[in-house]
């Protein structure tokens, strides 16, 4: 591959941080949806292209969310978690994406 190409699919794996498994996700799954945790800066289009570039599979749209960060006692210590942006990604049919393998 190409220096600029290898850039380019290194700007992809930026994009996307991990895919978000809870009971919530599993069930999006049943109907061809993926939650991911993305980078905060990430747009829409970005998050389309890194998600059918590395995975193959056909992107039909992508929904984000910021969830705020919030105030947290842990032991007695106080501390402030981070903001957090995820993104719904919509799957055509006939697409799967497992995230339990890993990439």
């Amino acid at each position: 591959m190409s220096p600029s190409k290898l850039a380019l699919e290194a700007h992809h794996y930026d994009v996307i941080v991990a895919p978000v498994i809870t009971e919530k996700a599993t069930l999006a799954a049943e109907v061809n949806q993926v939650i991911f945790k993305v980078r905060k800066t990430a747009t829409k289009p970005e998050i389309k292209e890194a998600i059918e570039r590395l995975f193959d599979v056909k992107v039909m749209s992508v929904n984000t969310l910021i969830r705020k960060g919030k105030r947290k006692t842990f032991k007695g210590t106080r501390g402030v978690q981070s903001d957090l942006k995820k993104a719904v990604v919509t799957l055509a049919d006939g697409h799967k994406i497992d995230v339990t393998t890993g990439l």
